[in-house]
């Protein structure tokens, strides 16, 4: 790939390290439920209570 390839822009790792983030998520849940919780639950749930904060986390580390 380029080095102007989507792939490399960090807007596109951004996405990437937020979507690991709401997997990981999923687990979580799926693990307290005892059963999955569908990554639409946990997507919701995820933005709802811990984007921000990751987001704040994720900017500081990008500095």
């Amino acid at each position: 790939m380029s080095e102007s390839s989507p792939s490399n822009s960090s807007l596109y790792q951004e996405f990437l390290a937020e979507r690991d983030e709401v997997m990981r998520h999923k687990w979580l849940l799926s693990e307290q439920a005892g059963s999955d919780v569908g990554i639409e639950t946990a997507l919701i749930d995820w933005v709802l209570n811990c984007r921000t904060e990751w987001k704040k986390n994720f900017l500081k580390k990008k500095k």
